[in-house]
């Protein structure tokens, strides 16, 4: 590699694929990655759209990399400087207008497209350079073209035992406080035979672990070749992802209450490489505010759901998303939430305040929730999601579990990973565990980790799955 290339990423695992995708798409030009900016031929910032003042945190980032592209074209070098992703998709003209020094703006449908654009670029600044007047030499991709991009993407690389790899892009469920359907289109899936492939490729390569990603994952609906045939939904296809040999651990984010169907859910019954955990966002407790949300489902349906989860697979535990403050939220309404939080259990969640965003529908409605209160609330749900996620972490304390050893830990000799439940796990072990699966028995709950030791071969005991589920 001659070029160097530098990616910060914004927001969720969706992006995080998509920044690795790019890498991988510039690698034939050239291009290997940098931790450093600073000594960056090519800076990509991803970003997302989800949060409140996304765009001003971008516009601060690239303030940054102005910088650093004009102290590099002092020195007779150069940077080229791209947006991509959902701030690109939703603001791209803006961003051409507002920082005229950005080269390239592209959406998440793309990024396939990327080697063309920074050969339109190269070419415009070598006709410039030459002393030719050369006016709007940015290059503004943001289409959603007809040709789905997995299609144009290299082999995917993999670097360690874990790995995203993604199989559905966009939603169409509408949830009145999201931009996804505006920023990354309609649903698409794509076809088993690739994803069987993908999957291969990478186990082949040392993977151990796969988490399927998707907006909203389980609409997953692909067919099983590319021309014809019926579609596989995601059950099936996690069935047919259990076959792989080498294949360990498969996951699954982000997913929908109301694709959750019997298939999937027998899955989570049948094939012991899906893990005992999900992440299933809610959002709310309140029927009033899911009903503003248009989440096309009930607390009722949600605990339904839930019940059929458990049963299938005794031990399961879950995660969730949520939003305090939504317009028309309540005193009611927030204590329906506490209370549905208490009666499921999470053992993980991560907890928002409304922000509205630009062109959703959520943004125009009028009764917003002061925001000392929308503090108020997310402070007391924070508080009662970390009560029970570390009553869990406790309960761990003296279980046995299979911790896949992904990295390095922060002191010398400690290897660290992710327990089935999304717990890190910290552990001294010889380097040559690293990217195996351990049992490991857990000797202390942290704040934010668990510590264990290895565990003995013939200490005896069942494993924390097993004991749950003889307990059931």
């Amino acid at each position: 590699m001659t070029k160097k290339l530098h990616i910060k990423t914004f927001g969720c695992q969706m992006n995080v694929y998509d920044s690795q995708r790019m890498a991988d798409v510039l690698a034939p030009l050239g291009y290997g990655a940098t931790d450093s900016a600073e000594t960056a031929d090519m800076i990509i910032l991803n970003t997302c759209h989800i949060r409140e003042k996304a765009a001003e945190k971008l516009y601060s980032e690239l303030g940054r990399y102005k910088n650093v592209q004009d102290q590099r074209r002092a020195r007779g070098s150069d940077t080229l400087i791209a947006v991509a992703g959902c701030v690109a998709q939703a603001e791209g003209a803006e961003i051409m207008r507002r920082v005229p020094y950005v080269d390239i703006v592209l959406g998440p449908q793309t990024y396939h497209r990327l080697p063309e654009m920074v050969a339109q670029v190269t070419r415009a600044r070598d006709v410039k350079s030459n002393g030719v007047n050369c006016r709007g030499q940015g290059v503004l991709d943001i289409d959603f073209p007809a040709e789905p991009k997995f299609d144009f993407l290299p082999d995917v690389r993999v670097e360690g035992p874990s790995a995203f790899l993604s199989v559905q892009e966009g939603c169409d469920k509408f949830c009145t406080f999201c931009v996804v359907p505006y920023t990354r289109g309609a649903e698409y899936s794509r076809n088993v035979a690739d994803v069987l492939a993908e999957a291969r490729h990478m186990v082949e390569r040392g993977v151990r672990e796969i988490t399927l990603l998707g907006q909203n994952v389980n609409a997953y609906h692909g067919r099983r070749n590319s021309g014809s045939g019926r579609p596989a939904g995601l059950g099936e296809l996690i069935r047919e992802l259990a076959d792989v040999d080498g294949l360990d651990r498969i996951r699954y984010t982000t997913s929908h209450p109301v694709d959750m169907d019997a298939k999937l859910i027998q899955a989570h019954r049948d094939v012991s490489e899906l893990v005992p955990f999900l992440h299933l966002p809610v959002q709310s407790g309140s029927d009033n505010i899911l009903h503003r949300m248009n989440r096309r489902h009930t607390r009722d349906d949600y605990l339904r759901v839930i019940e059929k989860l458990v049963t299938a697979r005794p031990g399961l535990k879950l995660s969730s998303d949520f939003i305090v403050g939504f317009p028309g939220e309540s005193d009611t309404d927030f204590e329906a939430t506490l209370a549905l939080v208490s009666e499921v259990g999470f053992i993980q969640a991560f907890s928002f305040i409304y922000s509205p965003r630009p062109g959703t529908p959520g943004a125009s409605l009028a009764d917003r929730v002061p925001e000392d209160v929308q503090s108020d609330r997310l402070t007391t749900l924070q508080a009662l999601l970390n009560d029970n996620q570390q009553a869990f972490n406790q309960s761990c304390v003296g279980e046995v579990m299979p911790v896949l050893l992904d990295r390095h830990g922060r002191k010398p000799g400690q290897l660290a990973g992710r327990s089935p439940y999304m717990q890190a796990v910290h552990v001294m072990g010889p380097e040559t565990l690293l990217g195996e699966i351990a049992q490991l028995r857990i000797i202390e709950a942290l704040p934010n980790s668990l510590s264990a030791i290895l565990a003995s071969p013939d200490a005896g005991g069942r494993s924390m799955q097993e004991t749950r589920r003889v307990a059931v």
